[in-house]
Order: C-alpha cells, then structure tokens, then sequence
C-alpha cells in the first residue's frame, strides 16, 4: 500500500493507474476507522481494479470547534486496517495541504440542506463537498463508497456530483452495526462504559417503530419514537424526522410507491449519534 501525503504524490499514482486503464473505487473517510469503515472496503475491492482511500479530518465541514478537536485521530490503526483490507493508495494529506490558501467553495443544495443536519449544522454540507469534490478529482475515482447511516449525505454528495458534471458513480452501502444494534460510528469510541450499553436503544426504538408502521399513521410513528427517548433520561433527542427517500423533504402521509426513511440525531455521554430507518 503506498501512502500519499501530497497532492502531487497522489497525482502522480492516479495517472500511472490511468495510462493503464485501471479502474478505481474510492471511500474518503475521516479516520478513527472501524468495521463499518471495513466493510465499505471490501466492497471497493471487489467491485474496481484499484482501491483508493483518504483519511483526512476536514476542518472546514465542523461548525462545532470542539467537536473538531475531539474527533478521534487514529492514523496507526487506520494504516493497519486498510493494508489488512487490500488498499492500494491511501491519501493522508494536512489541512493545508488539501486547501493552501485557495477559497472555500460555497455550495448550495436547495431543499435537500435545509431539513435535518443541515438545519442543525450550518455550513456542514458546503464543507463535505469541498472536500470530497478536490478527491473526485485528484483520485478520477471510478466509483465512490459511502455508509447509509450519512443518509442526507449521500443525496447531498449525488447533487454535488450533477452540479460540477463529474463522472462518476456513487454507490450507497448498508450501514454496518455492531452485535448490539449499534451502527458503528468513530464517535462511538467517545462513549463511556455505560453511555455504550444504553447506545443500541436508539436501533431498538427505531426497530420496533418500523415493526409497527402498518398499524400507525406517520403522525403516530413520529410520535412513538420521541415519547420513546423522552423515557430514557441519559439521551437527549435533537431531531427525528420522516422523510421522502429521495427529496429529503417531511412526510404527514405516504403516497403510493413512495420510498420513506426515518433520519434521527441523539446525544448521549456529549457524543451526537445518528441512525436511520427505512419504513417503505
């Protein structure tokens, strides 16, 4: 596995790789990387030539400076996990590496950024896709992985990919859970002991909701599940919203066909989680 830390390194391989015709999958990530991560690799694997990741704590997608600071940094075990994995180039770049003194794109995503994080996280998504556009570009990637639990992500990720024309296909992945329910997260590892055992209830409250959707309006799901977290005082719920699958926008009643996905934030122990649940 070769590891890249500059741009024109990264440059360099992509277009030797491209000379050849090779095709090329890429999982930009964060770092602090776990079977989730993993299981996205495997994907990137099996489905390209060549498996390209980055790992990279993009400053410019936290509007929270001590989240920023406290995201775990676990580049030891991250290079472990990726060669264990068969990556082939990894790019592990510093912020100035990546923006030097170059202007922030703005980004804009209509509706799609104006329900849910991007309501609760100003700015967040402009930053995502500054980063993960310089990475379509400097990878040429073929193919780019990401988990379903970043649900609003993705349809932010696919807009972005029709804004600047890239050609490039995004696939979606399950989202990876541990024995418990828990959908793996780096943040995951912020939990103390016993913040981690109360953790998987926020599956189990979405699972049972989802177990009883033929007999409730959305109104009642919708209700269910805060009256549900409002039980339990260690969480604290910042949203629960039922969404069209495709438009992101709030749902009071399905129509025929029409794909519904429930997209939820909770604070536990001072870590924000998220999870979804797909209802139709």
């Amino acid at each position: 596995m070769k590891i890249c830390r500059t741009v024109e390194e990264l440059l360099s391989n992509v277009n030797t790789l491209k000379q050849s015709n090779k095709t090329i999958g890429l999982v930009p990530t964060m770092g602090a990387l776990h079977n989730g991560h993993a299981s996205l690799f495997v994907r990137a694997r099996k489905e390209n030539d060549v498996f390209i990741s980055s790992v990279f704590v993009n400053p410019v997608q936290f509007n929270n400076k001590e989240d920023f600071e406290k995201y775990p940094r676990t580049e030891e075990n991250d290079i472990r996990l990726l060669e264990e994995n068969g990556c082939d180039i990894v790019f592990i770049p510093t912020a100035e590496e990546v923006y030097g003194n170059e202007e922030i794109e703005e980004f804009h995503f209509g509706e799609l950024e104006q329900v849910m994080e991007g309501i609760q996280r100003p700015g967040h998504f402009s930053g995502v896709a500054n980063i993960v556009s310089r990475l379509f570009i400097w990878t040429m990637a073929d193919r780019a992985y990401f988990g379903e639990k970043d649900y609003q992500q993705i349809a932010i990720i696919k807009d972005m990919v029709r804004q600047k024309g890239f050609n490039i296909e995004i696939v979606p992945c399950p989202i990876y859970r541990d024995e418990d329910g828990l959908a793996t997260s780096s943040r995951n590892m912020r939990l103390s002991e016993d913040a981690r055992k109360i953790a998987p209830k926020i599956h189990q409250i979405l699972l049972n909701s989802f177990r009883q959707k033929d007999n409730l309006s959305i109104n009642q799901i919708q209700a269910y599940v805060e009256d549900e977290f409002k039980k339990i005082k260690e969480f604290e719920l910042e949203y629960f919203c039922i969404v069209d699958d495709t438009t992101l926008q709030p749902v009071k009643q399905r129509q025929i066909n029409q794909g519904i996905v429930g997209c939820i934030a909770v604070w536990l122990d001072g870590v924000r989680l998220i999870d979804i649940q797909r209802y139709w």
